[in-house]
């Protein structure tokens, strides 16, 4: 054996010196926790930790921002509500008059788009005493108003069905239900449409038109 052979067999026995292995002396791929950490001083490795904990905690953030991100995609292409269209929950279900009581408030759809995000409403119940301002109380029937879901300023979906203020998750839009969905803070620069809605003879709460203004952002 010439002395470059020995010389290189020397070597890979020496890189392999440092390369972990199991029981059965098999070499076995290395995980975080080499030579290279170990030789960390302390405080450096705790450093190190909590980058790596970080960068973890990052990429866990990634999907809800991305389908936050989908939110300010979304377009309304209506009129999807129209005369004779039933309002119903996520499930398909039509809503009555009986569904809410004064003060509660949910997520409906067109029942020709149940489920979807395509046409989401608040509809919110009150003593009809309660509306004023900009509301269309020839849209309101037994305490019921509908508006769009969509928030006017960026398209995100406003929630707080129910509350005494509808409140936008992005950027803090909020608006008031009795008050025909009027901007009482944040960025808006309109209120959300109000969808015009009637009972049928069993209760069934119906559109009777589509949206009485654009949809989501824009459109002022």
């Amino acid at each position: 054996m010439t002395r470059s052979d020995h010389d290189h067999d020397h070597d890979e026995s020496d890189a392999c010196e440092s390369c972990p292995h199991d029981d059965g002396g098999e070499s076995v791929s290395p995980s975080i926790f080499t030579a290279a950490w170990r030789s960390l001083p302390r405080r450096r490795y705790a450093q190190a930790l909590a980058t790596v904990g970080g960068l973890t905690a990052v990429g866990s953030l990634a999907a809800p921002v991305a389908s936050l991100t989908k939110v300010f995609e979304q377009e309304y292409t209506g009129p999807i509500y129209s005369e004779g269209v039933h309002l119903v929950d996520g499930d398909g279900n039509r809503v009555t008059t009986e569904t809410l009581d004064y003060g509660e408030g949910m997520t409906v759809y067109p029942a020709t788009h149940p489920g979807i995000a395509k046409a989401p409403t608040v509809l919110v119940r009150y003593e009809e005493s309660e509306y004023g301002g900009e509301t269309r109380m020839d849209s309101v029937v037994e305490g019921y108003a509908a508006y769009s879901k969509v928030c006017t300023h960026a398209g995100c979906m406003v929630g707080g069905e129910g509350e005494a203020t509808l409140v936008c998750p992005c950027h803090f839009g909020k608006y008031d239900p009795t008050q025909g969905a009027a901007v009482v803070g944040g960025p808006p620069p309109r209120p959300l449409p109000q969808l015009p809605i009637t009972q049928t003879e069993s209760g069934e709460l119906i559109a009777i038109g589509d949206f009485e203004a654009p949809v989501g952002a824009g459109g002022g």
